[in-house]
């Protein structure tokens, strides 16, 4: 079983670099248009979440030496995946300045 799961990690990690390719591709298709890339940002996240919630949890150990493999590999190759948001601050940081000044500083997002 693991000479299996081995293969299919092997095989998954061949097929990556061209995903990421296409996805950086068709992000600087859409360079300059905020919407688009936000639509795109927003997919990632989704997929992130349901391959989060639902083919990874239901994968995970059932004992300590498999939960204790799977910690040891996430420290070892890189630790968690994290998709950051940016914060409404940075995001408005970002913009021209139409002249709006900020009523309220105590929140951020």
């Amino acid at each position: 079983m693991n000479r299996e799961k081995d293969s299919d990690l092997r095989q998954l990690e061949s097929e990556l670099p061209s995903l990421t390719a296409e996805i950086q591709a068709l992000a600087h298709r859409h360079q300059g248009n905020s919407r688009a890339l936000l639509a795109l940002l927003r997919a990632l996240e989704q997929t992130h979440r349901d391959i989060h919630e639902g083919l990874f949890q239901a994968s995970l150990p059932s004992n300590r030496q498999q939960l204790y493999a799977l910690l040891r590999d996430i420290e070892e190759s890189g630790g968690w995946p994290y998709i950051e948001r940016m914060r409404l601050r940075s995001f408005l940081s970002n913009l021209p300045d139409f002249g709006i000044q900020a009523t309220d500083t105590s929140s951020e997002e």
